[in-house]
This record gives structure tokens, sequence and C-alpha cells, in this order.
């Protein structure tokens, strides 16, 4: 693997990462507003809940303010929960995203066993989990929880050859998107035909699951933030091949439905700035991301068959 040159935009969050490791600096899009044709869900429509009693790093009212501004323009009434999962907690929701969760201490998950077993018996029962863990460390924290539902989490950085470059942006298009309801919409005007993430991890593809974005053969997932630096200084560094794995997958489970994403900017919007002083916005505007957290969420809030 020597020669791999890492390009194009790199996110490492600098809320987990040591400044020697930052490739830009991350702010919301406080610019972004959705233009939708139509809107999908109605008055009766259960809540989107957005968790925020796990040390979460994307909150609606920090990180993942466009994605509620997203879902709040389709119709959807998207609201914060402050409480540990327990069955009382879950009841009255329709949809329930966990993004970016983090341990409370070191080697402890972020969940505890009490709040898997609530959510996966909720879900079981038909509730809808949309669980979001991005590169290291998230995917260590939100481990267990995936664990639940089959999913293994690979827990590290993802980094693919594209265009005779090694990137952690990650363009799926062709036959790297999958086949689900989810990539093809209500019609043409909601199909997926390319959706962009930057810099996660990889997902296991269980049993019963559809991937949505499928890695490339030759992706590699290394551990942490030095080992991308010394492959973007043309390095050579160990790490797992993860092309038979995803960076999404959809799953029914019991009478419930569940998505798992690992990768968190493409479901919200961020301006970059690099350190040579230029700039781009990342997530909701590339691509078909929008479009691609809408059918999510439509296919989650059972308004996607």
């Amino acid at each position: 693997m020597t020669g791999w040159m890492i390009k194009g935009v790199l996110i490492i969050l600098m809320s987990t990462c040591s400044p020697a490791y930052v490739a830009a600096q991350q702010v919301v899009d406080a610019g972004y507003a959705p233009k939708l044709k139509h809107v999908v869900a109605s008055p009766e429509t259960l809540p989107i809940a957005v968790d925020e009693a796990h040390r979460n790093l994307h909150t609606i009212g920090g990180e993942y303010a466009p994605f509620a501004r997203l879902l709040g323009a389709d119709g959807y009434h998207v609201v914060a929960l402050n409480k540990s999962f327990s069955a009382e907690a879950l009841n009255g929701i329709g949809v329930l995203v966990i993004a970016n969760a983090r341990r409370p201490r070191a080697g402890e998950p972020a969940f505890s066993g009490d709040e898997i077993a609530a959510v996966r018996s909720w879900v079981d029962n038909g509730g809808s989990l949309f669980l979001i863990a991005d590169h290291a460390p998230f995917g260590t924290a939100a481990l267990q929880l995936a664990e639940a539902f089959g999913v293994e989490m690979g827990q590290g950085y993802v980094a693919v050859r594209q265009n005779g470059e090694v990137t952690s942006q990650i363009d799926y298009s062709g036959n790297h998107l999958g086949t689900h309801v989810i990539l093809s919409g209500h019609d043409k005007d909601e199909r997926v035909r390319r959706v962009t993430s930057f810099t996660g991890q990889s997902l296991s593809i269980p049993a019963g699951a559809s991937p949505l974005l499928l890695l490339p053969s030759d992706a590699l997932e290394v551990a942490g933030p030095q080992e991308m630096v010394i492959l973007r200084q043309g390095g050579s560094v160990s790490g797992r091949n993860a092309g038979d794995r995803a960076q999404a997958i959809a799953l029914p489970f019991g009478k419930g439905r569940v998505v798992v994403a690992g990768e968190a900017a493409m479901f919200t919007s961020q301006r970059v700035r690099f350190p040579n002083g230029t700039n781009a916005t990342v997530g909701l505007t590339v691509a078909d991301d929008q479009q691609f957290a809408l059918n999510v969420v439509h296919w989650l809030s059972r308004k996607l068959e």
C-alpha cells in the first residue's frame, strides 16, 4: 500500500482528534435551505426523535440542525430525546435517530445493556431506528447497539481509490448503490443516482440486510487518524480490506425497520475551510445526499414501501 495518498475532503472531526491530525475546520452550514417539491409527512405522522442523551456530537440544535431543517420542511415534527432509552421514553416515537453517540468514559459503551434491550424490543415491535456512527471512536461507542441488530462496525477510517487517487470522500454510484426502495424512491424524481460520504467507517452486511452504499473491492480501513496521515504522506500502514462491506445498510427487524450508516456528514450540511484558504460545502448539498436522507426517513417512517 506504499504510495497511497489521501486527496479531497478528508473530514477528521476536530472534537475527536488532536490538532496535528485536523485537516480542515468545519462549521454548520447556517444557510442551508431545503427546497422540496412536495411534503411527505402529515400531521398525524409520529415524531422523529433525535437522541441527545448520550453525549452525541450531532444534535438538532448543533451539527444536525440542517438535518432537522430538512425533515421539518418535509412535514415531520422533529424533537430532541434527552432521556435514557426505555419503553416509556420510546413510546409514541416514529423514528429514533442516534447520530454519533459518545462513551461516558473510556472503555464504556455509549448505551447500557438495559437501553440496548429497550431499543431492540421497541424495534422488534414496530419501531424504526436510524443509527449513525462515524469513523473512530464513534463505532466503538455504538458497537454493542449495532451488534444487537447483527451489524458489526469496522470502528476505523475507510479510504478508497477513485479517479486515480486515494480519498476518504467516497462517491457511490452504479453498482456501488444497492437495489433497495430507499434508492429508487417513489418515482424517477426521487431516485438516488449518486451519494457522497465524507470519511467514515465500514459496516458488515448481515443476513436479511440490504446494502445501500457498497464499498469498492479495494477499500481499506485503518485504525485511526495517525494512519491516515501516514497514507497522506505516501507511507505504508496495515489495515483491513473493507471491500465486502458497506457504509449504509437497511434491515427489517421483527415488525420494525433499521438503517445503519457508517458516516454522519452526508446527512447534514457543513462548510469546510481548508488550511490553504479554500472552502467547500459537504453533506446534503452534494450529489443526491439530500434525497438519500429523505428516502431513508421516508422508509423508516413507512412513507415509502
